[in-house]
């Protein structure tokens, strides 16, 4: 199962530069680093970036991430996928940029 975690374009280019992140400032102050499934990433986009342009879409197979993948109840009661630990550069399936169109950020077709 892929899982998908969402990039600010500067924060992406610095965890290409050190091939390994603690994530994003709302990950440093939970203590994990957020993900959201293929069902979950639409909302993800528009709650926490909604009028964001440069960003970039990762996914991850939430299998090789480990034991140190933990599945949490999040908002409205969904279980969400929370990393407790860095996250490696080589453990990225596949990435892509996230464009903002006029009705929201457009998604690529393989997440379909």
């Amino acid at each position: 199962m892929l899982i998908y975690k969402i990039f600010r374009r500067p924060e992406w280019d610095s965890f290409c530069a050190a091939k390994q992140t603690a994530g994003a400032p709302v990950d440093l102050a939970d203590g994990f680093i957020h993900f959201s499934t293929a069902e979950q990433v639409t909302e993800t986009a528009a709650k926490h970036f909604g009028a964001e342009s440069d960003l970039v879409l990762v996914a991850f197979d939430a299998d090789a991430l480990g034991v140190a993948l933990k599945w949490e109840e999040s908002r409205g009661g969904a279980l969400f996928p929370h990393l407790y630990r860095d996250l490696r550069l080589d453990e990225v399936t596949w990435d892509t940029s996230l464009p903002l169109g006029i009705t929201g950020h457009i998604f690529p077709e393989r997440m379909v």
